[in-house]
């Protein structure tokens, strides 16, 4: 797993849209790693405004050779293909300790497996944090590579997904990695 964290520099952020199995994704990087993944919205314009407002100096661009890897593995795993992401490089460069510390142990869990916001908590070493892992994951700018939507409630329902579509997307992903998912709604 990758995580970059380095002294802030003067970076140019780029991002580009690609189609995926459940709808036109976008991906922000720059010369960090990625900083961002914007899962679909209703049209590709709305995708658009949500990555320039993210990152309002990025630029559309063709992707790097990294960062088109990763789309690569992405539309992979969107198409149910048993894809592991824990190499892709992210930028999270200025996000708080706690985000950092729940993205890193997101990232661990495997496609078709989930947690609870309560095991992740104790993971990171915050029993009792469940509330706040929560938080951290409904901020998550790395959906997918970071894998929220494999963070579930404790008592068996899905908990939130702050995406386009929301708790049906999560669903769906899940579906889509061949994980039971959880057992109520």
């Amino acid at each position: 797993m990758t995580l970059q964290s380095i002294q802030p520099s003067v970076t140019t952020s780029a991002y580009a849209l690609f189609d995926t199995a459940i709808g036109t994704c976008g991906v922000v990087w720059n010369d960090r790693g990625i900083c961002g993944l914007q899962l679909p919205e209703r049209d590709t314009s709305r995708l658009r405004a949500r990555l320039r407002r993210r990152l309002s100096d990025a630029r559309e661009a063709k992707p790097p050779a990294s960062v088109q890897a990763a789309i690569d593995r992405l539309v992979a795993l969107l198409l149910g293909e048993r894809v592991d992401l824990r190499s892709v490089t992210l930028d999270i460069d200025g996000l708080p300790d706690l985000e950092r510390d729940v993205y890193v142990a997101a990232r661990e869990i495997p496609p078709g497996a989930t947690l609870t916001y309560g095991e992740v908590a104790r993971r990171i070493g915050r029993p009792g944090a469940a509330r706040e892992v929560g938080a951290a994951l409904g901020r998550n700018p790395f959906a997918i590579i970071v894998p929220c939507h494999r963070v579930v409630a404790a008592n068996g329902k899905t908990g939130g997904f702050s995406a386009v579509g929301g708790v049906a997307t999560k669903l769906k992903l899940l579906a889509i990695e061949g994980g039971a998912g959880p057992l109520f709604e």
